[in-house]
């Protein structure tokens, strides 16, 4: 489990950080296949490029909220040569506090719109 400590070091997330996490928070995935799952969920309004996502995911990884995975067994021209992440416990525990962070914002918003 993570310490609030930890949370406290990483928190909040960044858009990008969110939107990585987002994607990664149904297991391992390449560099390319998280821009375009990102790419998907968003519906097309965030588009990484390769220095945006690349970057992040060094932050990440420094941060230790995600870290390389073994290859899930894809196959494929370019499957050797792919590098996979996947998301940590703390990454897991900065994905559930920066959502739930969000949506007290957005409720919040709501209210006071009316």
């Amino acid at each position: 489990m993570s310490s609030d400590h930890d949370l406290a070091r990483v928190l909040p997330l960044s858009p990008t950080a969110f939107h990585v996490l987002v994607a990664l928070a149904q297991g391992p995935k390449h560099g390319y296949g998280i821009a375009q799952e990102v790419e998907e969920l968003t519906e097309g309004r965030i588009k990484m490029g390769p220095g945006t996502l690349y970057g992040s995911l060094q932050r990440l990884s420094t941060a230790e909220l995600i870290r390389e995975a073994d290859n899930p067994g894809d196959e494929g021209v370019h499957a050797k040569r792919r590098r996979y992440y996947r998301m940590t416990p703390l990454g897991g525990a900065a994905l559930a506090a920066e959502s739930t962070r969000l949506l007290r914002t957005a409720r919040l918003a709501q209210d006071r719109l009316g």
